[in-house]
């Protein structure tokens, strides 16, 4: 648990939304769009930073526009080869120069990456919710516990490993991805752990943050930033394996953003912002969530552990158990 300093330095924290495109599939394109932005944040002087979901190397937007359950389909398999050559290696240091400006730049990151997980195999894909801390260090991987509806063609469903939260200054932050944040108990998971500062990331657009971000904060009394990427008809790059089949069903916007900030008595920060990249900034104050857990505190004051609790299984899991 954050131990409280009270002044100003450590009570507020200036939170950076990176609300971009992917350069979309491209994994080396991609990363060095989010290093502009990292660059963007510090010079800004944000100590946190915020990617969309699966932002690094997109969305698999092509999976409900080309038929995407049809079994053996060779478009389906080379369109699937192509995302995943350009996903992410964790353990090879395929994110170390993001690393190296977290570092340098004195500032926290949380990223969406595809993330093809070298203990399952090194081919199966997992939307993953990477938190590196402002001295470069990776700190967690959160692996989606449940891709929703088309995403299961293309990912993963990942486990509890990454259901962590960190020291920020005075604030303990923790994230979801997209549809998780609808879940109760990985929510209920973060709260119990001391999560006061909430992060959902979403691939866009405004229709998923709306709702669920005031909900969120209002529930949890916490601060809840989210984050979500843009896709346009015209940011598919031409040399996409079967691009125009793509483009034949795809409409002009796919991700208009709605990255957005809610306070801990659910009112908005900043409302959802729509049709805009860029880095939208904003400065909260941890006194807010003290002012608000006064009258409700979801997994304190305002909990009954003795009628209902949680059991979290926070196991990596793996095919493999090996004795050597």
């Amino acid at each position: 648990m954050t131990q409280i300093i009270d002044t100003p330095a450590q009570n507020n924290l200036k939170i950076g939304m990176a609300q971009i495109s992917p350069v979309w599939l491209n994994k080396e394109k991609t990363i060095d769009k989010i290093k502009d932005y990292i660059i963007k944040a510090g010079e800004d002087d944000c100590e946190l930073v915020v990617f969309g979901e699966a932002l690094l190397p997109g969305y698999p937007f092509w999976v409900s526009m080309t038929d995407g359950a049809k079994f053996n389909s060779k478009v389906q398999k080379e369109i699937h080869a192509h995302y995943v050559k350009n996903s992410i290696q964790i353990e090879v240091g395929e994110l170390d120069e993001i690393c190296a400006l977290a570092k340098e730049y004195n500032i926290a990151i949380y990223l969406g990456v595809m993330e093809r997980a070298k203990n399952r195999g090194g081919h199966s894909l997992y939307c993953s919710l990477v938190y590196i801390n402002n001295v470069g260090e990776i700190k967690s991987v959160h692996r989606k516990l449940q891709p929703t509806y088309e995403e299961r063609l293309t990912w993963a469903p990942g486990d509890g490993n990454g259901l962590r939260v960190h020291d920020l200054k005075n604030f303990t932050v923790g994230g979801l991805n997209c549809w998780e944040n609808w879940m109760p108990l990985p929510r209920t998971a973060l709260y119990g752990l001391g999560e006061d500062l909430h992060i959902a990331v979403w691939p866009g657009s405004e229709h998923n943050t709306i709702d669920i971000t005031k909900f969120i904060a209002k529930e949890s009394r916490s601060f809840v930033v989210s984050v979500c990427s843009l896709m346009n008809k015209a940011d598919f790059p031409k040399d996409t394996p079967h691009v125009n089949e793509i483009l034949k069903n795809a409409p002009e916007t796919l991700a208009n953003g709605g990255s957005c900030i809610a306070g801990p008595d659910g009112e908005w920060i900043v409302a959802p912002v729509i049709e805009k990249e860029g880095l939208i900034t904003a400065t909260i104050d941890f006194n807010r969530v003290l002012e608000e857990r006064q009258n409700f505190d979801s997994v304190g004051h305002y909990s009954r552990p003795d009628v209902t609790k949680l059991t979290v299984n926070r196991e990596r899991q793996s095919i493999l158990d090996i004795e050597d």
